[in-house]
């Protein structure tokens, strides 16, 4: 019997949801997507120091001479995450996503301009438009910025989408597709409430499930691609969906794992359900994402903990930048 992940595959297009080219490599999946905190997690390991080295060197030479390590750390975020997806796009034949800086994610001109100089390095190396997500927060400034973005070609994932609210505005800005954060979703419900979910009841399957059905029966062509998942079980409640992002231990699980896998979510099956469209503006959206606490909460800590991750990584880079200008030191 072939394994979840080979069946889940017949319905789905997998993503790997990692920094680590080993295991994008080993899983072989159709795309893969980064954000900070993946970033800083492989930044730290010994097999990726030349890259991280790589781009810290040309940093500092761009910044010039009197640029303290600081300063050159706080600009190589960027170079870095381009690298890294530069790196992941000899293994993937699909698509990187790479992320807006997320302390941008209520200013959308500055959102804008950042993805526009992620998109200028990626053009620099020879990488088409088509291989590459701009990753922005769902915000409704996020969202605004992405629907300027896609006008001009540049294609984005709105990611930290937690309610219906984000999806019906991400769809209607156009977006190609759109992250919920599945196992978020679940964190939240179950501190709330104190229970724990069988897999068909997680409250993040259900949202999903609502947005994949809101879409396919109006015809929307953003695509949702599931994400954070905590089990398999939710991933296997989501067989069907456009794409999956997960993470390589999962990814493992699944592969590990033998037994029927039926398809959940189907397009046809949509097309046929009694759904109400949601007329979306700025006040609306405002109103629903104040009534939805999850998604409030969620959202407001997601954002802050992928701009920590940055700010983080900003430390490391800056140890590593003093590490590497000592050797040149002494030999002077």
């Amino acid at each position: 019997m072939a394994s979840l992940l080979e069946q889940l595959r017949g319905y789905t297009t997998v993503v790997s949801d990692s920094g680590d080219f080993n295991a994008i490599q080993q899983f072989r999946p159709q795309d893969a997507t980064t954000n900070p905190s993946l970033i800083a997690a492989a930044a730290e390991k010994a097999e990726y120091q030349s890259v991280v080295d790589d781009v810290l060197k040309a940093v500092r030479k761009e910044a010039g001479p009197n640029a303290s390590d600081k300063e050159v750390a706080a600009i190589a975020f960027r170079p870095l995450e381009v690298a890294f997806g530069l790196k992941i796009l000899d293994i993937v034949p699909g698509r990187v996503s790479t992320e807006v800086d997320a302390r941008l994610s209520y200013d959308t001109e500055k959102s804008i301009d950042e993805a526009h100089a992620i998109i200028a390095l990626y053009d620099k190396a020879g990488i088409s438009r088509d291989r590459v997500l701009i990753k922005l927060a769902s915000t409704w400034e996020g969202i605004r910025a992405a629907e300027i973005l896609e006008k001009e070609g540049i294609h984005c994932n709105m990611t930290l989408l937690f309610g219906i609210h984000q999806a019906v505005a991400a769809a209607e800005a156009k977006a190609t597709l759109i992250s919920p954060f599945v196992g978020r979703i679940l964190d939240w419900y179950k501190k709330d409430t104190g229970k724990d979910y069988a897999p068909a009841e997680d409250p993040g399957v259900e949202s999903v499930t609502t947005i994949y059905n809101y879409y396919k029966k109006f015809g929307y062509k953003t695509v949702v691609m599931g994400a954070s998942f905590r089990n398999i079980g939710e991933i296997t409640e989501l067989a069907g969906c456009d794409l999956l992002t997960i993470a390589p231990k999962l990814l493992d699980e699944l592969e590990k794992t033998q037994g029927e896998l039926p398809r959940k979510l189907d397009p046809a099956k949509a097309q046929s359900l009694d759904i109400k469209k949601i007329p979306i503006d700025k006040a609306t959206f405002d109103k629903m994402h104040a009534e939805d606490r999850m998604a409030t909460d969620k959202l407001k800590e997601g954002i802050d903990g992928f701009s920590k991750a940055i700010v983080d990584l900003e430390v490391i880079l800056e140890k590593r930048l003093s590490e590497i200008n000592e050797p040149a030191a002494a030999a002077r």
